[in-house]
C-alpha cells in the first residue's frame, strides 16, 4: 500500500506530466507572455501578479477543470514497484478471463474476414471517396447489402462468459458455502449493500429536492425546479466542474443538461477540437474499414428500429465512424482489463514493427454499441461537440460495460450487485425466478451492458445518465436493474417460465426512474 503523502505526490507528478502535453498548458504560457504588457504587472511582484491575472480572467478555473478531470478519470497510482498491468486489472484471473474474450473475438473478426473475402482496411477509390464525402450528411438514406455481416458478439454472449469466471485462488469444493451464491455470477468480488449505497446516494433520500419526482411532502415540485434552476445558472456562470457534478445530483434542468455535462466533462469544443474531428472525418472518407459495416449493420439493426432515435441515423454513422479512427481512444487502455487488438501489414505476421492496433481506436463495436450515442443526440446537435461527448463518455464509463475487471464500476461487479440485492431483499422471488429456469440477471443483463439506453423514455434514460455523472459510478444500473424487479415483483412471483418472466418486464418505457430508486433504495426495510 501506497503511504496518503506519496500517493499524493505521485498523483500530482502525473497530473502535472499529462497537462504539460496538453493545448491548455500551451494556452496558459500564451495568457501568461500576453500578461506581460499590462501595466498592473509589476516586476518586483511578477509571479504574484501572472496568478491573479490568471485568476481573474478565469484561467485558473479552467486548469482547475482540467485537473478535476484528471482525478475523475485516472484510477489512484499504484506502488511505484507494481507491474503496469495491475493499474489496468489487480486480478490476475479477471486478466487471463478478458485476454481469452478478446481472443474469441478476434477469431469471430477474422472468420468474417476469411469467410467474405473483404480485408479488414482498404483505401476507397476517389470516386467512392467524391460519392461519400457528398451524402456525408445522409447516410442514412444508403441501404449497402449487410446480409452477410453480423455483429461480432451480442450482450447474451458475453453473459456467458461471466457466469463461467471463477477464481482459482478460492474454494472449488462441492461443499456449499455463503459464496455458493444463488445467482449467475460466481466471483467473491465485494460489493455495497443497501445501508452502503444509501450513504453513497445519500442526495437521493426521500427528504431531498429531486428532478423526476412529480411530488415531494417536503417542497412543492415547481418551487424546487424554479430554485433548481436558479443554482444550475450560477454553477454555470461559475464554470466549476466539481460543483456542476454535485449538482447533478438531483437531476439537471432539460434545458441546462447540454452545459452542464459538457462542464462536468470538460468539454469546450475549441477551433482545434473541431479541427481534430474534421480530420477524423477525412480519414473516413480516405479508408474503409470492414468494422465500418458492423457500425452500420447495428444502426440499423437498433436505433434505426427505435422510436425514440430513428432519427438520428446519420449523426450515428457520423460519431460512430470517427470514433473507430479515434487513435486518442488507445489512452484509455492504460486503465482498462482491455487490450487493444493488433493487425499485421499482410506478409508479415508476428513481426511487431508491421504492427497496428485494429481499429485504430482498439474498441470492436458489439451489436448494441451505437445505443451509447443515441441519448446523446437529444443534447447536442453539433457533430464536434457530440462526437466529443460521447468520446469521454465511453473512456470514462461505457468502457466498463464491456470488459471484464474487478472495478466496483465494472460489468462483473454490476451482476454482482443486482444478484446480491435481489437474493438478500426480494429473496422470494429470486428463488422463485431461480426454480422455474429464470435466473434475473439473464433478463436484466442487457439492461446493463446499455446503460439501459433503448429501453428507458429518453427523458428517464437522462435523469438515470445525470446520476451516472453525478456520482462518478455505474453502480446505480444495478440498483435500478434491481428496482425494475422489486417494482414488478407481484407479476413475477405469478409466471411460470423465463419467456412469461421476460414479457412482464419487455417494457420498460412508462416507468419513472427516481421514485423506483428512492423507493428501493431508502423504503427498503434493512
Amino acid at each position: 500500500m501506497l503511504d496518503p503523502d506519496s500517493g499524493l505526490s505521485l498523483t500530482i507528478a502525473r497530473i502535472v506530466q499529462r497537462l504539460k502535453g496538453s493545448s491548455l498548458h500551451s494556452q496558459l504560457e500564451r495568457q501568461a507572455r500576453v500578461s506581460l504588457h499590462k501595466p498592473e504587472i509589476k516586476l518586483e511582484s511578477l509571479k504574484e501578479d501572472i496568478k491573479d491575472f490568471l485568476k481573474t480572467s478565469g484561467w485558473e478555473k479552467k486548469l482547475q477543470n482540467a485537473v478535476y478531470s484528471e482525478l475523475n478519470v485516472f484510477p489512484s497510482p499504484c506502488h511505484p514497484a507494481a507491474p503496469a498491468e495491475h493499474m489496468k486489472e489487480p486480478l490476475a484471473y479477471m486478466r487471463k478471463a478478458q485476454g481469452s474474450w478478446e481472443k474469441r473475438i478476434l477469431k469471430s473478426l477474422n472468420s468474417m474476414c476469411t469467410e467474405l473475402s473483404i480485408p479488414l482496411a482498404q483505401k476507397r477509390p476517389v470516386n467512392e471517396q467524391k460519392e461519400l464525402l457528398n451524402k456525408w450528411n445522409e447516410m442514412g438514406t444508403d441501404e449497402p447489402d449487410l446480409s452477410l455481416f453480423r455483429p461480432v458478439y451480442a450482450p447474451k454472449d458475453f453473459l456467458e462468459v461471466l457466469m463461467n469466471l471463477r477464481n482459482p485462488n478460492y474454494e472449488n469444493g462441492e461443499q456449499p458455502s455463503f459464496r455458493n451464491h444463488l445467482g449467475l455470477i460466481q466471483v467473491p468480488l465485494k460489493v455495497k449493500d443497501i445501508p452502503e449505497l444509501k450513504e453513497d446516494f445519500s442526495e437521493l433520500g426521500l427528504n431531498i429536492g429531486q428532478l423526476g419526482i412529480d411530488d415531494s411532502a417536503q417542497v412543492p415540485p415547481e418551487f424546487f425546479e424554479n430554485e433548481h434552476v436558479r443554482v444550475g445558472q450560477k454553477v454555470l456562470a461559475e464554470q466549476d466542474s466539481a460543483a456542476a457534478q454535485q449538482y447533478v445530483r438531483q437531476g439537471c434542468p432539460t434545458a441546462l443538461r447540454a452545459d452542464l455535462w459538457a462542464l462536468i466533462l470538460n468539454i469546450s469544443n475549441q477551433p482545434e477540437d473541431i479541427l481534430y474531428y474534421e480530420q477524423l472525418k477525412s480519414n473516413v472518407i480516405q479508408h474503409d474499414l470492414l468494422v465500418d459495416s458492423l457500425i452500420y449493420k447495428d444502426v440499423k439493426l437498433t436505433a434505426s428500429n427505435d422510436d425514440y432515435y430513428f432519427v438520428f441515423e446519420d449523426y450515428l454513422y457520423q460519431v460512430l465512424l470517427c470514433f473507430s479512427r479515434d487513435t486518442s481512444v488507445l489512452e484509455h487502455f492504460t486503465y482498462s482489463s482491455a487490450t487493444p487488438p493488433k493487425s499485421y501489414i499482410r506478409g508479415k505476421l508476428g513481426i511487431e514493427e508491421y504492427a497496428v492496433f485494429y481499429p485504430p481506436n482498439g474498441v470492436i463495436p458489439f451489436h448494441g454499441f451505437s445505443m451509447y450515442v443515441a441519448p446523446l443526440c437529444f443534447l447536442y446537435h453539433e457533430p464536434s461537440k457530440l462526437y466529443q461527448i460521447f468520446r469521454e463518455m465511453y473512456v470514462r464509463f461505457f468502457f466498463r460495460l464491456h470488459s471484464i475487471s474487478s472495478h466496483p464500476s465494472g460489468i462483473v461487479s454490476l451482476c454482482l450487485l443486482f444478484e446480491t440485492l435481489l437474493q438478500t431483499h426480494l429473496p422470494q422471488l429470486f428463488y422463485h425466478l431461480r426454480e422455474i429456469g429464470a435466473q434475473p440477471l439473464r433478463i436484466s443483463f442487457k439492461w446493463m451492458v446499455r446503460a439501459f439506453s433503448g429501453y428507458l423514455a429518453t427523458d428517464q434514460l437522462l435523469l438515470l445518465w445525470d446520476r451516472i455523472l453525478g456520482y462518478n459510478s455505474l453502480e446505480i444500473l444495478a440498483v435500478l436493474a434491481a428496482a425494475v424487479f422489486a417494482f414488478r415483483a407481484v407479476n413475477l412471483m405469478e409466471v411460470t417460465s423465463l419467456a412469461a418472466a421476460e414479457a412482464v418486464l419487455a417494457d420498460l418505457s412508462t416507468l419513472k426512474v427516481m421514485p423506483l430508486l428512492q423507493i428501493f433504495l431508502f423504503a427498503t426495510v434493512t
